[in-house]
């Protein structure tokens, strides 16, 4: 029998990844909040495979004492809590799930842009308060008057581009991966990274955290943008210096954010959340029933094809530039 460790995240759910997988694999699932859990439950088990959430640490060391381990399955996008090189010098397969939860990340992205520059939060609070003063969200602009920037543009940014083109705003986008005959075809002019927070009135973050991008939207990138722009990040909390942020909310140099991940998840404070500038979600934007069946059913299918000796569909090469 071989068997799986398995994160107690809600999001994972063994019952859907044990229907891609042989009748000979069984799963235990564990409340995993340190590396020494992973360690303690994969020697414990002699597990071949492992199974987890963006929570859940995976470092070197894992690769290092837990030898029985073939394959590791991020059931998620980003890989940056696992030592993928690590993994690949002790012959661990990784993989992720690329193209899981696109539509509800878009449609997130799209919601908190729009709630942000129709001014939602602050509307709504002001009426939970028993006041009716449309002066409170002033001022709103047009969004067909404005330019929309992505900072990276894969999948998700290219399903949000397209959500967003009815909107008639003009989008343009900053990726060195891609080129500009690729974002041409969704209606996208590609700028540098540099150029990016100049040439945008908003800014919409869907970038994974690599060592590259951490911090890389800081105080000089609101500095750059108009004093009406908006920020939103449903990438990698890490992206953005919420110092430098707060800061920039402060000094009026942008006009609100709206943020899915943090740094610190949860925060230790609340104060971005207490701002009527900013709009908060608890690392939300993935969700949907669809999303967390297709999710599992990934998961399950890529284990079982590093299981059978072949390569699963959300192979991580280690060699990748990203990483």
């Amino acid at each position: 029998m071989a068997t799986l460790v398995v994160s107690d995240d809600p999001m994972i759910r063994p019952g859907t990844i044990t229907e891609a997988l042989d009748s000979s694999v069984t799963i235990e699932t564990v409340s995993i909040n340190a590396p020494d859990d992973i360690i303690d439950a994969v020697l414990a088990a002699d597990a071949v495979g492992l199974v987890v959430d963006v929570s859940s640490p995976v470092p070197a060391s894992v690769f290092e004492r837990c030898s029985s381990l073939e394959v590791v399955a991020r059931a998620g996008v980003g890989v940056e809590n696992i030592a993928v090189k690590t993994a690949a010098e002790h012959g661990v397969t990784v993989a992720n799930v690329p193209d899981y939860c696109m539509e509800e990340v878009s449609t997130h992205a799209v919601s908190m842009l729009l709630a942000s520059l129709r001014r939602l939060k602050p509307y709504d609070r002001s009426v939970a308060n028993g006041e009716w003063d449309w002066t409170v969200g002033v001022p709103v602009p047009r969004l067909a008057d404005e330019t929309i920037g992505f900072l990276s543009f894969g999948g998700l940014a290219k399903r949000t581009a397209e959500k967003l083109s009815g909107f008639d705003c003009t989008l343009v986008a900053a990726d060195p991966y891609v080129d500009s005959e690729e974002m041409e075809a969704y209606g996208v002019q590609k700028v540098s990274t540099e150029e990016l927070p100049a040439v945008a009135d908003h800014l919409s973050i869907h970038a994974p955290l690599t060592p590259v991008t951490r911090g890389m939207v800081d105080r000089d990138t609101f500095e750059q943008m108009s004093d009406t722009g908006v920020v939103v990040n449903v990438g990698r909390g890490g992206i953005i210096d919420e110092t430098a942020l707060v800061e920039a909310l402060e000094a009026g140099e942008i006009a609100g954010a709206a943020i899915d991940v943090l740094e610190t998840e949860p925060p230790e404070t609340p104060t971005l959340a207490e701002r009527d500038d900013v709009i908060v979600t608890p690392h939300a934007a993935f969700y949907s029933e669809a999303s967390l069946t297709e999710l599992n059913e990934h998961v399950g299918r890529d284990i079982a094809a590093v299981l059978a000796g072949e390569r699963p569909e959300g192979y991580i090469d280690p060699d990748a530039e990203w990483l």
